[in-house]
């Protein structure tokens, strides 16, 4: 119980008590009263029928009439005349008890009794009779019941307005305990809030304060260990003039790309190399070759605003050298990308540049999953060289050699329409495990796959860039978490889901979602679903699909976590069930100290918030021992359970 309600239930309690009492109490004087005056009453009629009745005591006709006359105008239940001789009643006169509308209960209850008195008549100096008069209570009865019913109706008007104000008040001054409340269950969730308002009341307001306090301090702990991990980031993975990221980043997301992993598929990498910077350093000066490699930076961070560009990465190799990561894409974008950056960089020509020459080379090359670094860097180096050798085309694009399950766009398009429209995509579980106990499965996170014409399973690295293309992102959202759902129904276990940007950013898709979702109550506790920190909507309305997906009392978190690490100084408002460490900053971890000092200041900045970390693409030995030396909770990779279809 509550203690609005007990403290409530303690008021209404005292109340019936205190005007109980001061009922019974009023009761019973008010009894006390009425006997005293029918005793007074009774005697007060015997004492003057004794002196009225004294000259006429041998007259029985005269004692009957007079008799008569006081009982007819009085409240007698008896009166009557005895001869004290002969000890016989000359008179009486009677009238039976009526209840007079008084219940039976009150009248056993108060116990009026009929009062008496009594006189004697004198015959001369001899004591001839005796007059005994009793008085008839029920008038009393009636007029005490009538006084209690009034008392009780004030009364319990009283105590109802007392409750009703007493509960009023107290649920106002009790407020601040249920903001409090809040509180608590928002820092459970990872998530600190402030009282707007501090209460009136001096012990509620020092409580409140304190809370504040310590809220505020939480937030700054996190604050500062976020902005040092940031900084750390910044250092490690970027480049200082351009702001771009650095070469050990790009080689980092060309590892983790190059995995052959279910999430994975076919992109191209571009790479940009200025035609003579050393010339143009002795022609120019430093400082205008600085503001040209800040404008080829710009030009190339351009091309990641577009929302489907989100997992893209620009990056500064060295010197004039740039490169483009570019997932998810065909052969015909990137030769229409080629040419754009093309004609892009020929306007950033400065003066102490050869008109003869262009002002610098595009390399593009298309990789897969599977492929070396190595092979990937000297393919590059081909298409570099074939740019060089044709100044009136300064790109080259080397053709793919590897085959695709299916080329057609007409085939994808009746493969992935057929397979949503029967909701016939199979289900894949990969296990998250404790790195504390690497036996025990935290969750298992759900991938798809189709089957293509023969009957074999596709990853979904293959067809996802056509779901995307297709403009089928959010359908086959839907259709996946009805089938995760149902299986959920069959099979409780813990299951984590991803969601694609277009159903984050697309208000019609998200409502299909959440009205899914409180559809189904049931599997609340068992679904975590998880959104791609690359494709993350601004920070307000990431907020409010935060709470509104765990309104539904599903859970929320993120998965490929580091490339914007800005995002790290919303996570105390965003109550997530945990954080997925992007495999890119994992790879290789037990060789580069810089990462294995960005995943140090990471978990430092999470373990404040208590804040689950979890690192994706585990693939070594090396790389879990790593890994569970720095305190992560979890891990996932083919090293620790490859996917296995759904039960």
């Amino acid at each position: 119980m509550s203690l609005l309600k007990q403290l409530f239930l303690a008021i209404c309690v005292f109340l019936l008590v205190a005007f109980s009492g001061s009922f019974l109490v009023g009761l019973e004087t008010s009894r006390e009263q009425m006997l005293g005056q029918l005793r007074s009453h009774a005697q007060d009629a015997a004492t003057a029928l004794g002196l009225s009745l004294t000259p006429h005591v041998d007259d029985p006709a005269m004692l009957e009439l007079m008799v008569s006359s006081i009982f007819d105008s009085g409240y007698f239940s008896r009166i009557r005349v005895i001869d004290l001789r002969e000890d016989n009643v000359l008179v009486e006169r009677a009238i039976d008890a009526d209840s007079a509308g008084v219940p039976d209960w009150f009248e056993q209850l108060v116990a009026l009794r009929p009062q008496g008195g009594d006189a004697l008549l004198m015959r001369g100096w001899q004591q001839a009779a005796r007059i005994e008069v009793q008085s008839n209570p029920q008038f009393a009865l009636a007029k005490l019941w009538d006084s209690a019913v009034g008392s009780l109706a004030w009364l319990t008007l009283c105590a109802s307005l007392s409750a009703l104000l007493g509960g009023w008040l107290l649920r106002r001054q009790l407020r601040p305990l249920d903001q409090m409340a809040r509180q608590a269950e928002a820092i459970s969730q990872r998530e600190f809030v402030t009282a707007p308002k501090a209460p009136r009341t001096p012990e509620l307001r020092r409580v409140v304060l304190a809370m504040n306090q310590m809220v505020e301090k939480l937030k700054a702990l996190f604050a500062e260990e976020a902005l040092r991990s940031e900084q750390l980031l910044k250092a490690s993975f970027q480049d200082s003039l351009t702001g771009l990221a650095n070469r050990r980043l790009l080689e980092a997301r060309l590892a983790n790309d190059l995995l052959p992993q279910e999430s994975n598929s076919q992109g191209f990498l571009v790479m940009l190399r200025l035609n003579d910077l050393a010339g143009l350093n002795q022609r120019l000066g430093g400082q205008r070759v600085d503001a040209l490699l800040c404008a080829v930076a710009e030009l190339l961070e351009r091309q990641l605003q577009p929302s489907d560009r989100a997992g893209w990465l620009a990056a500064r190799n060295r010197g004039g050298e740039f490169s483009l990561l570019a997932p998810v894409m065909q052969a015909v974008d990137a030769q229409r990308l080629a040419s754009e950056l093309s004609a892009a960089l020929e306007n950033l020509r400065t003066t102490g540049a050869s008109d003869q020459t262009p002002v610098g080379f595009l390399g593009v090359v298309p990789y897969t999953p599977g492929q070396s670094l190595q092979e990937l860097m000297l393919r590059m180096d081909q298409a570099l060289a074939q740019a060089q050798h044709h100044p009136n085309q300064p790109w080259a694009l080397l053709a793919d050699t590897g085959p695709a399950p299916v080329q057609v766009q007409q085939d994808w398009h009746q493969l992935i329409d057929s397979a949503l429209q029967r909701r016939q995509l199979l289900l894949y579980l990969q296990p998250v495990v404790s790195c504390a106990e690497p036996t025990q499965v935290l969750h298992h996170k759900v991938l798809a796959r189709l089957l293509d014409g023969q009957g074999q399973p596709i990853a979904a690295g293959h067809f996802l860039p056509w779901v995307e293309r297709l403009g089928w992102a959010s359908r086959f959202d839907l259709v996946m978490l009805q089938q995760t759902l149902d299986t959920l129904h069959h099979t409780p276990r813990s299951l984590a889901l991803s969601l694609s940007a277009s159903t984050l950013r697309d208000p019609a898709s998200l409502e299909q979602v959440l009205q899914l979702l409180a559809a189904c109550p049931g599997q609340a506790h068992w679904l975590t679903l998880e959104a791609d920190e690359r494709h993350l909507p601004p920070a307000a309305e990431l907020q409010q699909l935060s709470q509104r997906l765990r309104d539904t009392g599903y859970r929320f978190g993120l998965q490929h976590f580091g490339g914007r690490f800005s995002q790290i100084g919303n996570l105390t408002h965003l109550g997530l069930a945990h954080l997925k460490i992007d495999g890119s900053y994992i790879r290789g971890i037990d060789r580069h100290a810089d990462k294995k000092m960005f995943i140090e200041a990471i978990f430092r900045a999470t373990n404040s918030i208590d804040l689950p970390l979890i690192a994706e693409m585990v693939e070594t030995e090396e790389e879990l021992r790593v890994i569970c030396q720095l305190g992560l909770q979890g891990a996932m990779g083919r090293h620790l359970g490859a996917p296995k279809a759904a039960d």
